[in-house]
């Protein structure tokens, strides 16, 4: 028996220490590429739509589908989507806290968690593409759109698309842990005497049936 919950000891413990171990100097470099080309991407379009399309006017690349999408030009000195009209400084201001959190929380990983660090990337772009905005035009540049949707840019899209991934994330690791105590609970339960485990059963209300498939009487020969 003490062989048996020594195995059990080390098996635990080994992925724990392999899940926790430092990440490679590769593996944070993730968020800043993420990062990079999220910024890219913002500020090229931007341009483009600054140097093409006059403020507060609209184009429809696809008319067929002018009702649902166009290019429009517009100045934001709030939040994302238009919230909070001009409040630049203050976003200026949050944005570079925001960043030095993601960097420094990203350098605090342990190895893997390539989707989260893909995650805040996305998020660090979007909040550094509308800052570089608002140092360089004291507003943001929106463009895209969509019917009776607020007008935005890719900036803000990259950051809705990282809170998205973050939620996702925090809903799986809500769920593995959920099943991680319900193994516990389980070999917790088939470690204890017949009558403990009667015990607990009748306090979780289940039938005499289910006590009998947990704990089944030896037949008689």
């Amino acid at each position: 028996m003490e062989h048996t919950v020594e195995r059990r000891e080390v098996d635990v413990e080994e992925p724990i220490a392999r899940r926790e171990r430092p990440a490679p100097p590769w593996q944070p470099l993730m968020l800043f590429l993420v990062a990079v080309a999220v910024i890219l991407v913002d500020h090229l379009t931007k341009l483009a739509i600054e140097s093409t399309l006059p403020l507060n006017h609209s184009v429809a690349p696809f008319p067929e589908i002018a009702h649902l999408f166009r290019l429009t030009h517009v100045s934001n000195t709030g939040a994302a989507f238009g919230l909070f009209q001009g409040a630049s400084p203050i976003f200026i201001v949050i944005a570079l806290v925001v960043g030095i959190v993601i960097i420094f929380y990203n350098y605090t990983l342990p190895a893997g968690h390539m989707l989260l660090r893909v995650a805040l990337g996305l998020q660090l772009g979007g909040a550094f593409g509308n800052l570089i905005d608002r140092i360089r035009l004291g507003h943001v540049t929106d463009f895209l759109d969509f019917g009776p949707w607020p007008v935005f840019n890719l900036a803000d899209a990259a950051v809705v698309a990282g809170v998205i991934i973050l939620g996702y994330l925090m809903l799986q690791e809500e769920a593995a842990e959920r099943v991680a105590q319900a193994a516990e609970r389980k070999e917790a339960l088939e470690g204890e005497p017949e009558q403990t485990q009667q015990s607990h059963l009748a306090r979780a209300h289940l039938s005499p049936r289910h006590l009998s498939e947990v704990n089944p009487s030896p037949k008689n020969e």
